[in-house]
């Protein structure tokens, strides 16, 4: 009895051990993930000012309230874009799951 129990609270650690294993992947994959968002964005970033230096030196004056109100449109347009494809997977996963 006592041995069958002790198996049993073994088998249970194993199991919970391996569970941490596969989260500690996943947070490494995160990590990794973040990381590369991040340099992403500071690329974003960059290539955002040069492009706005240039079209300040430019002749004649680029109206920047109209290229603003592009960039806001296009922003919208990929939030819109990003939620379609998160519906889509979500529905995916729903008729994988049935």
């Amino acid at each position: 009895q006592n041995e069958k129990e002790l198996q049993d609270v073994v088998k249970q650690q194993e199991e919970k051990m391996m569970q941490l294993i596969d989260k500690s992947g996943e947070v490494t994959t995160l990590k990794g993930e973040v990381s590369q968002l991040k340099r992403s964005l500071q690329r974003a970033e960059t290539e955002a000012k040069v492009l706005w230096e240039e079209m300040r030196g430019q002749d004649p004056k680029v109206d920047a309230a109209y290229i603003q109100e592009r960039v806001l449109l296009r922003q919208e347009v990929d939030k819109l874009r990003l939620l379609l494809l998160e519906k889509e997977d979500e529905n995916q996963l729903l008729s994988d799951k049935y």
